[in-house]
């Protein structure tokens, strides 16, 4: 079977692993080195080892590719687990700067990285469980 581009999996389109892990690490060294994201940099751990492995585990299924995430910890409950931390407008923001600087650099421009960034924001905005 021929595998043409509308077969593929966003997570295939993008690069698959080497660069979701880029892409996840460039977010993370963005949350350190940005002023502006110090609102949702404090919501993390002083390391952020455990939350970049997390994140590029669920990102990779979300976009398609292996499961790592639900493998490990099951189900993401991604609302559910962010429930704890206040998440309002500016740590959205905060979170969409990183991620939408890091989609740049890392993602070279294509359809797949466009879906990706809407996607983006559209989880970033389901994440809010405070107003403001």
């Amino acid at each position: 079977m021929t595998t043409t581009p509308s077969d593929l999996t966003p997570y295939a389109e993008l690069g698959g692993e080497p660069a979701i892990r880029d892409l996840v690490n460039r977010f993370y060294d963005l949350m350190d080195e940005l002023p502006e994201a110090y609102v949702v940099r404090k919501l993390h751990p002083e390391s952020l080892a455990g939350s970049r492995q997390k994140l590029f585990e669920y990102l990779c299924g979300w976009l398609g590719g292996p499961q790592h995430y639900v493998e490990k910890y099951g189900h993401p409950r991604m609302r559910a687990r962010h429930m704890p931390f206040a998440i309002g407008e500016a740590e959205r923001d905060a979170w969409l700067l990183c991620m939408l600087q890091a989609l740049e650099e890392i993602l070279p421009a294509s359809a797949a990285r466009e879906a990706f960034r809407e996607r983006l924001v559209g989880l970033a905005d389901f994440m809010r469980n405070r107003d403001g």
